[in-house]
């Protein structure tokens, strides 16, 4: 059995490990901005900061836990590919010499999780599960 055989098994565990460590590092970019914390100001006063401390904070943490993912992770994006254009963009052609790189990465990977969805390990299925059985109403809330 090769290598890959042997990995294929584990993607689908891996894959929503990954989303929610990605999720929560993209979380504390947001949070940086948002409250000033992890070695950096708050950016609340710059309203692009602002935005983007919102979209990072809760898009990072709603990717994380699995709830609403596909929207966040679309908005994360969006905002990302932004990021780069305006701001690593006009210094150069390549991320790796503009500074770019994270931008990128979070861009392509937030894409990613758009297309394929949250996978395994999500709050939102712990909801729908808590609804199959009664627990939860039909607004969201538990019963």
């Amino acid at each position: 059995m090769t290598t890959a055989k042997r990995l294929d098994k584990y993607g689908e565990y891996v894959y929503p490990v990954v989303r929610i460590i990605v999720g929560f590092l993209f979380a504390c970019h947001g949070a940086q901005k948002l409250f000033g914390v992890l070695g950096s100001q708050p950016e609340i006063h710059d309203p692009e900061g602002l935005v983007a401390g919102l979209i990072e904070f809760f898009g990072g943490s709603l990717v994380a836990l699995g709830l609403g993912a596909r929207a966040a992770a679309f908005l994360a994006s969006g905002e990302m590919a932004v990021a780069y254009f305006k701001a690593h963009a006009p210094r150069g052609l390549w991320p790796i010499l503009n500074g770019g790189e994270r931008a990128v990465f979070y861009c392509f990977f937030f894409l990613y999780v758009a297309a394929h969805g949250p996978g395994r390990m999500t709050l939102e299925s712990v909801v729908q599960k808590l609804r199959k059985r009664g627990g939860v109403g039909p607004s969201g809330n538990l019963i």
